[in-house]
């Protein structure tokens, strides 16, 4: 068991396997070139596999396949199978654009993902256009129904944004609920990466938006999850996640591992180990140190909204964000 020094149990791993995209979103990556890290500098799925066997033995029970995006990564399916056959109880997700999920969910269904989470900012083509930066809406609706039909479990992000898409908020609540799918606000993150003009709604202005058409109790938070919970009457649910309070690190059970082979303890920390020489050498000894010297320097909360004000320097797409 992984516990770091301020007694939470970190049991959540998330994999980035690509720092690629095929969307370039005002809010994480708009003005990034289509230049990448050379393919010989990511760890391959082997030597990554190597490493959540380490994860797994160690008592982490859940991995989510994260980027980037992760399908842009050939043979993805074959890597969430490996994980599948070494513990077939571990919980396996993704978090997805869905762009490309149309042709993939039944393969990756079959290889043992169980849920996957998707970003689905608008309902509108041209919004969501000047939103990634490319007509993205059509393909990423119809991936998210194929994934619906062959059963994989599904959980929407939506981060509303002023002046872009915050009138949707109570049309992508109703598209979710109409097909039990758990919906997630997440309040926009400033960081050095996205575009300067970007205005998010904070989590008071979003709930007094859907107080106008529903009423909800609140439920505060759920287990290691970071959405602070509301409950409506008719029993759906919807979450609000807020990096400008630090409540949810108090049950903070994740790490992060990047494809180069950076092993990050905090998404808003610049600080990281690398396990990439140890599993390259084969030093299986050496990979599990880092893991534990990881876990044991987690810091104790975010920075975000300190008395500095502070910007993350946290490339998002790097690390699953």
């Amino acid at each position: 068991m992984l516990i770091d020094s301020y007694d939470r149990v970190v049991d959540y791993l998330r994999v980035s396997v690509t720092e690629r995209c095929n969307f370039r979103c005002q809010y994480c990556m708009p003005e990034k070139p289509f230049s990448w890290v050379p393919k010989e500098n990511l760890l391959s799925f082997e030597e990554l596999f190597e490493f959540m066997k380490v994860a797994i033995d160690e008592g982490v029970k859940k991995i989510r396949i994260t980027g980037g995006e992760p399908l842009l990564r050939e043979d993805l399916d074959k890597f969430i199978k490996m994980i599948y056959d070494y513990e077939p109880a571990i919980d396996l997700a993704m978090t997805t654009n869905a762009f490309l999920l149309k042709g993939t969910a039944q393969r990756l269904k079959d290889a043992g993902l169980k849920r996957i989470n998707v970003s689905i900012d608008t309902l509108k083509p041209e919004v969501a256009q000047a939103i990634a930066g490319k007509d993205v809406l059509k393909n990423v609706l119809e991936g998210v129904d194929e994934a619906l039909k062959v059963g994989l479990k599904v959980k929407v992000n939506m981060v509303p944004m002023k002046n872009m898409n915050a009138d949707e908020i109570v049309d992508v609540l109703e598209y979710c609920k109409e097909r039990d799918m758990s919906v997630r606000f997440i309040e926009y993150m400033e960081n050095k990466f996205a575009k300067a003009d970007i205005s998010g709604l904070k989590s008071s202005e979003l709930l007094e938006i859907l107080r106008q058409k529903y009423e909800f109790e609140d439920e505060g938070f759920d287990g290691s999850s970071p959405s602070h919970y509301y409950r409506m009457k008719d029993g759906y649910r919807f979450g609000i996640i807020e990096p400008y309070g630090d409540d949810f690190c108090k049950q903070c059970n994740r790490i992060r591992l990047t494809a180069e082979g950076n092993l990050i303890p905090c998404l808003y920390f610049d600080e990281a180990m690398s396990i990439a020489e140890s599993i390259k050498k084969g030093d299986i000894k050496g990979a599990a140190a880092v893991l534990k010297e990881v876990v044991r320097t987690k810091p104790e909360k975010n920075r975000w909204g300190g008395e500095d004000d502070e910007v993350s320097n946290r490339a998002f797409y790097e690390t699953g964000g």
